[in-house]
């Protein structure tokens, strides 16, 4: 059975002793997982209300007739420890962990795989024998979108990464794994861009680099990728600009006339940096990819069948997006 979960939209969120509890309650982590049948997994995030996971899930679910259930699961960041040590006794086979519980879920496994290793962070859990084990598919997904709708982006020299949260380490991971031969980053905070390049460079000594904005445009000349992660600002509330007045959009005259650009930001599917990438008639790549091909190896663990990212699912959740849901 899919449970329909539609209805899960509780905001705003609180914490702590304030929000709401007991039976039935929207925050009763037992409200959606009571009633499933046969392989039960999840999404946890604080806010994890917005998640399309359950929506792909869903859909293959589905497609595969499989009795399981996928939902989401909001847990606040004090409570995450005891939701991951209760996954065993509540049934579950494992689940998805986003923001901001990551980290949280890197420490409280027995046992991680190696991308998860070098990324520092779990996005994806599963039971071996026993032990609860955690990996990390963004670089899968990331690396699996642009294989898909990017082609030839596998020989590029240098790729210029914007950002250092912690979707940019899954990038650079994939970036260098797959044989891009140098990476630059730059972040608005000089000192995090070093901090991320340092991570790396055990791994892939000479190869990485951080920078401030300063030299953005510099790095722009002689980039043959680029890559967003950063997420896109926050108007200025101060800012009376009519809403239909077009946005000003990142400068990317200095990028080479054969440069790829792709950003992981999937809402909205044209994001500045691609709607500036299509102004100056350079290929690109939307980040709902990432999303979709991340998905396929934990369905594939907790549910025994390895689904396909197709152009159907891929325009349902497209539909989705411009719905505003």
């Amino acid at each position: 059975m899919v449970e329909n979960d539609m209805d899960w939209t509780p905001e705003p969120y609180v914490s702590g002793a304030e929000r709401p509890r007991g039976a039935g309650s929207i925050f009763d982590p037992e409200r959606r997982v009571a009633a499933s049948e046969g392989p039960k997994a999840f999404i946890t995030g604080w806010p994890v209300w917005h998640s399309r996971s359950p929506m792909i899930h869903g859909r293959w679910l589905s497609d595969f007739a499989i009795a399981g259930s996928y939902v989401r699961i909001g847990v606040p960041p004090e409570e995450i420890d005891g939701f991951f040590a209760s996954l065993a006794d509540k049934g579950f086979v494992g689940g998805n962990v986003t923001i901001p519980h990551k980290v949280s879920a890197f420490e409280a496994v027995g046992r991680r795989d190696g991308d998860a290793e070098a990324i520092g962070a779990i996005n994806t859990l599963w039971f071996e024998d026993g032990t609860l084990v955690g990996g990390n598919t963004d670089a899968y997904g990331f690396a699996a979108n642009l294989d898909d709708r990017l082609a030839g982006w596998t020989t590029a020299e240098t790729a210029l990464v914007i950002g250092a949260g912690g979707a940019a380490r899954a990038v650079i991971h994939a970036l260098l794994s797959r044989g891009v031969q140098r990476v630059e980053i730059v972040n608005r905070t000089e000192a995090r861009a070093h901090d991320l390049a340092a991570r790396f460079e055990a791994l892939f000594p000479g190869r990485v680099a951080g920078h401030g904005e300063d030299l953005r445009a510099a790095l722009l000349g002689r980039t043959d990728l680029l890559v967003n992660t950063a997420p896109i600002p926050a108007r200025d509330p101060d800012d009376e600009t009519p809403d239909w007045f077009a946005a000003k959009l990142p400068d990317l005259s200095a990028l080479p006339d054969g440069a790829l650009v792709t950003d992981i930001v999937y809402t909205p599917l044209m994001t500045p940096t691609l709607l500036a990438a299509k102004e100056r008639g350079l290929r690109f790549a939307d980040g709902l990819g990432m999303l979709l091909h991340q998905a396929v190896p934990g369905f594939e663990r907790w549910f025994g069948r390895r689904p396909k990212v197709d152009e159907a699912l891929r325009q349902a959740l497209i539909a989705d997006i411009e719905n505003g849901l």
